[in-house]
Parts: structure tokens; sequence; C-alpha cells
């Protein structure tokens, strides 16, 4: 178990080994595909403050699987994840 940034134990359930490429861009990635399922949510950290994270989405795993080939094979770019139907779509198919 580790924990996250509330202090919260979680379950590693996965990991993935990504190379040569910029985290800040990996993680500007991350949000732009899996934006929509983000989690809205207001919770108070262990000092009494609300937090409203923004690292936090709702996406089966077998699809952020399928991000990370993607990301990997480099055809993640026309990809984001529509929350309707828990796939990840052309992005101009979401609009």
């Amino acid at each position: 178990m580790q924990p996250t940034f509330m202090m919260a134990d979680v379950e590693v359930v996965a990991t993935y080994e990504l190379s040569r490429m910029n985290r800040v861009v990996l993680e500007n990635l991350i949000h732009r595909i899996f934006g929509a399922a983000r989690l809205d949510i207001e919770i108070q950290d262990r000092f009494g403050r609300p937090v409203r994270p923004k690292e936090w989405f709702l996406v089966p795993l077998f699809i952020i699987d399928e991000a990370v080939a993607r990301i990997k094979d480099q055809s993640i770019l026309d990809y984001v994840f529509d929350p309707k139907t828990m796939a990840l779509v052309k992005a101009r198919q979401t609009l």
C-alpha cells in the first residue's frame, strides 16, 4: 500500500513504463484525454481545508491500458475518453 497525497492508503493495481516522454506533456495529455471523467468532488485535507482534486478520474482499468498503449504507439492524439460509451473515441465524435 502507498499513501495518496491525501494520506489515505491505496492499492496499486497497475504500473506502466513510458520512456522518452516529458512528464508535463504526459500529464497535460492525460488531463485532455480523461477530462470528461474527472471526479467532481470537494473533500477536506488533513487540516480541514477544502480540496478539489484535479488528478482523480473515473475510468476503467481496461481504458487506461488502452490509453497507455496508444500513448506508446503515438495514436492517442486524436482520442478522448467518452464516459457515456466508456470508450476512447475520436475527439471529433464527442463534439
